[in-house]
């Protein structure tokens, strides 16, 4: 591998790491550099080497969160659980189905998202949980396997996703959305890394350089999300669906 092309996926995962600190989405960044990157490498090495990178990056963006703002751990354990063993499912049947059948429902959903927020601008600023203990900790467990599946069998906007049902069906602020993603999202990380490791797809040595790149990105944007609170985060959230929805509708066409 050139110098250059280290040096161009090293900015891609410092600002992979900034954006999904701050709203999820750093998978819009992060796996299209690496396709663009190593184009001789196979899709489930890229896919694995990717979790590397992320899950460093997600922790460290975690654990600054939970200095400034405290995750519900009950509902977190609920939906990280079922996430963990949902992505290593996902991730084990990853090379069995090509990405292409799934775009369609992701453009539909991303789409769906963004105009539910933006016609709600009141959304996720304030805290209104809805629904009982009992009723969150049920939508929380199934929302987690089937994002955490997602994670392993494709990935792109699970940030996103797991970030919007915290917020638009649970009743979460964005700000805490964001920091019980990034727990929730270590787990579908780990599940589909102990996958990819188990079938010999991962690149550790770039993976882990990569990684130091990403946790940079993510402590300065997990930094500036606690400055700028729900607010900010809400628009970077908005922004990144966008950007998704354009990302994935040319993929799609593409094809």
């Amino acid at each position: 591998m050139g110098i250059e092309t280290a040096v161009f996926l090293a900015i891609a995962a410092g600002f992979a790491g900034f954006v999904d600190a701050v709203a999820g989405g750093g998978g819009l960044v992060q796996l299209p550099a690496l396709l663009i990157g190593l184009p001789e490498k196979s899709i489930p090495l890229i896919l694995g080497t990717n979790k590397v990178i992320s899950i460093f990056g997600t922790s460290s963006a975690a654990a600054n969160y939970f200095r400034k703002v405290k995750p519900d751990l009950r509902v977190t354990c609920y939906m990280a659980l079922p996430a963990f063993f949902g992505s290593v499912l996902g991730a084990r049947l990853a090379s069995l189905f090509p990405t292409a059948i799934f775009q369609p429902l992701i453009i539909f959903l991303l789409i769906s998202v963004a105009l539910y927020t933006w016609f709600k601008p009141e959304l996720g600023i304030k805290e209104n949980l809805k629904f009982s203990q009992r009723r969150r900790h049920q939508i929380v467990l199934a929302s987690g396997l089937t994002i955490g599946f997602y994670d392993g069998i494709f990935g792109p906007g699970t940030g996103t996703f797991l970030v919007f049902l915290l917020v638009g069906l649970v009743g979460y602020a964005f700000l805490r959305a964001s920091a019980t993603a990034k727990l929730v999202n270590i787990a579908t990380n780990f599940g589909a890394l102990i996958s990819f490791q188990i079938t010999g797809h991962i690149w550790w040595k770039l993976g882990l350089l990569l990684a130091v790149c990403n946790v940079c990105g993510a402590i300065i944007g997990s930094r500036l999300a606690i400055r700028g609170g729900s607010p900010l985060v809400r628009k970077v959230f908005l922004a990144v669906t966008i950007i998704l929805i354009a990302k994935v509708g040319y993929d799609w066409l593409a094809n």
